[in-house]
Parts: C-alpha cells; sequence; structure tokens
C-alpha cells in the first residue's frame, strides 16, 4: 500500500464522521454566530432596554458619519437594526431578509466607517450572512414551520 492511500484512508473515517454533522445544525449555528455578533454591537449602543446611548449619539457624529444620513437617524436605524435583525436570526423568522439587513450594514461599515477591517473582520461577517441567504435557515426555524404550513 502507497503512503498516498495510507494517508487516505486515515483521514477517511473523521471525514466521514465530520460529513454527518447535521446541516440544520449548521444552519442555526450560522445563524447563532451572526446574531450574537451584531447583538453584542447593539448592546453596546443603548442605556437600560433600548434608550440610544449619548455615547451613541457621538460616534455616528464624529467617527461613523455616514454619507446621505443625518447621524441621529443613523445611530436610531443601527441600533435599532442590530437589535431586531438578531432576534429574527435567532427566531428564524424572516431569516434570509435579517441576514441581507446585517449584509447591507456590514458593506455599509466597511465602505464608510472602518474600510482597512475587511479581512479582519467584515469578510467573516459577509460570508455568515451570505451562507444564511444562500441556504436558508434550516429546520430550527420559524421559517421552516411557516414553510410547511404553506406546502413548501
Amino acid at each position: 500500500m502507497s503512503q498516498q492511500s495510507s494517508t487516505a484512508n486515515a483521514l477517511a473515517a473523521p471525514i466521514a464522521v465530520l460529513a454527518k454533522i447535521p446541516t440544520d445544525l449548521v444552519q442555526l449555528a450560522l445563524r447563532g454566530g451572526l446574531a450574537g455578533i451584531f447583538w453584542s454591537s447593539a448592546r453596546t449602543k443603548v442605556d437600560g432596554l433600548l434608550t440610544v446611548s449619548d455615547n451613541t449619539y457621538y460616534l455616528f457624529e464624529e467617527e461613523y458619519r455616514l454619507p446621505f444620513i443625518a447621524p441621529d437617524f443613523a445611530a436610531h436605524l443601527a441600533t435599532y437594526a442590530e437589535h431586531l435583525l438578531p432576534v429574527m436570526l435567532i427566531l428564524g423568522l424572516g431569516s434570509r431578509f435579517a441576514a441581507l439587513g446585517l449584509f447591507v450594514m456590514t458593506l455599509t461599515i466597511q465602505l464608510f466607517v472602518y474600510p482597512d477591517a475587511f479581512l479582519s473582520t467584515h469578510l467573516g461577517w459577509f460570508a455568515l450572512a451570505l451562507a444564511i441567504i444562500a441556504s436558508g435557515p434550516g429546520r430550527f426555524s420559524i421559517d421552516h414551520l411557516i414553510g410547511r404550513k404553506l406546502g413548501r
């Protein structure tokens, strides 16, 4: 037996085990991973439950300066989107829409706020969002239950 076929045989069993990871579990992990990133960010933008903090207003006026949108409006929009869209992802409700919203938010951050963070941060966020957009939320989701009720 050659060295190559011996190595291939040694890898076959672990690869077969890894291939049995349920896709629905992977999709749940993707949703949780993306939701966790943005939920954590959202909670830094508020005082109490959902009161946009003075620090958030300051950041949108001074550091995050987005073109074409007023800082106060941007602060509210980003804060509430970072709260709502992750909850939608965790529940699996409008999952593709929620992931698309976070993809657009990431694109905005990449283009206008932190353009040097593509490889270190944003590429991973894009990948998570794209995987959810492309493959959907999986069976552990409200979207799946709605789809079953509608006969899809």
